[in-house]
């Protein structure tokens, strides 16, 4: 198959095309844009900006890439987006340019899914064979590690990481970082313990998935000692287990960035000593604090 560029599209001659590409009707390609082999662009797609799509990916209809971030303080900066191979875009996702004072890149992995109207804002780092189910959205900076899904109509906070192999419910509001293999749920998002299935779809043993259902127990159920505590427990007991030491890793570096973690809710929260009432509590007036920041009486931070 050669080049294919419909009559109707818009290519800058500043776009870089390699062989085996169809762009379709209506596509607009307006920057210092590289595409490569295999990738189709099936019609009305808008891409622009210093935007790299990588091989064998395939474009629906009204897709928005690279496009300047939602962010005031840009000022036309180069910055850019990056995606790679083998990626599934549907219909009227969004992803943006990074910012200067972010990573100046937004990142996508290779073989991923973005569902109709799934938004990727600037900065993001999406990993590899991550699904963003329909209108999921990713705000600025956030971090999606490999074999994530994300279910519809969810939204992640700026800056929360979402550790890989995790799941995140539909319509989720996920404000913390999640760990890795976890389940987060609701709005204001709790962490409803392991990603089960999907750890046994993709193949991990049964004494893996048995060690962390029993080091997730120590870390959120147990109370002896503080989380610190049990992390050096765990962690020298568990030396031989690759899955122990990725969930270590990523809460280790969640609490030097201090975005806070996503915790259960059903019972007392080990790290924090919050009864079961007390976290309903707070997980109650969630919904009236979201109701008056949309109406003013409040700022996102204030009280």
């Amino acid at each position: 198959m050669t080049l294919t560029i419909h009559p109707t599209a818009i290519v800058s001659p500043t776009v870089e095309l390699s062989e085996d590409i169809a762009i379709g009707p209506y596509c607009v390609l307006d920057g210092a844009i590289r595409i490569g082999a295999g990738t189709r662009l099936i019609s009305h797609v808008s891409v622009s900006g210093n935007t790299t799509i990588g091989k064998r990916c395939t474009i629906y209809p009204f897709a928005s890439l690279g496009h300047p971030p939602q962010d005031r303080r840009y000022r036309g900066e180069p910055v850019s987006l990056i995606i790679g191979d083998d990626n599934i875009i549907r219909e009227y996702v969004t992803m943006h340019a990074g910012t200067a004072d972010g990573s100046q890149v937004t990142r996508v992995g290779n073989s991923c899914f973005f569902m109709v109207g799934a938004h990727v804002a600037h900065d993001c780092k999406v990993g590899n064979h991550v699904v963003l189910a329909n209108h999921a959205t990713l705000g600025g900076h956030v971090e999606v590690g490999d074999h994530v899904f994300i279910g519809g109509l969810s939204a992640i906070h700026q800056f929360a990481r979402i550790g890989k192999h995790a799941m995140v419910s539909g319509a989720a509001g996920i404000q913390r970082s999640v760990i890795p293999y976890g389940m987060a749920i609701g709005f204001g998002a709790s962490l409803d313990g392991l990603n089960f299935v999907g750890l046994k779809r993709r193949g991990f043993s049964r004494s893996a998935i048995q060690t962390l259902r029993r080091v997730f127990s120590r870390l959120f159920r147990d109370s002896d000692g503080t989380m610190a505590e049990r992390i050096e427990q765990i962690t020298e007991e568990n030396a031989d287990s690759p899955e122990v030491k990725e969930l270590i890793a990523f809460i280790a570096e969640n609490e030097e960035s201090g975005r806070g973690l996503c915790m259960p809710k059903s019972r007392t929260l080990a790290s924090t000593g919050k009864s079961e009432s007390a976290t309903k509590d707070v997980a109650q007036d969630e919904p009236r604090r979201a109701a008056r920041i949309r109406t003013g009486i409040i700022t996102e931070g204030g009280q």
